[in-house]
């Protein structure tokens, strides 16, 4: 005797939904997980992004302003020449002033000048909100940002 169609498919697909949901929510809150840990990284780039704008701006003029050889003025040829060790303190009074250090734990930058611009490259260890397997284990996020001293502005 032959069994019954319907009675056999029955019996194999059973719990084949259950499974399906399973898989669905896993994949879910995989997904979730990602945006989440996303959306912390880009807001903490965007503090950053921030902090190295405003440290460069802090840099470049502390860095040409402080100099003994312009309080007469402004030289002739127009340019005025950026100390890189004025402007790392500069850089680094400025994030202890804003409590950079205090939001960004572990916090690290690099000043670099090239006659009148200074760079400033932040980066700081990133605390991801959700832990999913296969994420780094100490992720970081940096930003850069410069300022040109130009004394014909």
């Amino acid at each position: 005797m032959r069994p019954r169609s319907g009675a056999t498919r029955g019996r194999t697909e059973r719990g084949a939904t259950t499974v399906m949901l399973i898989g669905f929510a896993a994949v879910l809150l995989l997904v979730v997980a990602v945006a989440v840990d996303s959306t912390a990284a880009y807001v903490q780039r965007q503090g950053l992004d921030t902090l190295a704008d405003g440290a460069a701006l802090q840099g470049a003029d502390l860095a040409a302003e402080g100099q003994e050889v312009y309080t007469q003025g402004v030289p002739v040829e127009g340019s005025l020449e950026v100390t890189a060790d004025r402007a790392r303190q500069a850089v680094g009074a400025y994030l202890d002033q804003v409590g950079a250090r205090g939001r960004y734990p572990g916090l690290a930058y690099d000043v670099s000048v090239d006659a009148t611009t200074v760079t400033v490259r932040l980066s700081a260890p990133l605390e991801l909100p959700l832990d999913f397997p296969g994420a780094p284990a100490a992720p970081s996020v940096g930003s850069t940002g410069s300022a040109v001293v130009d004394p014909e502005d």
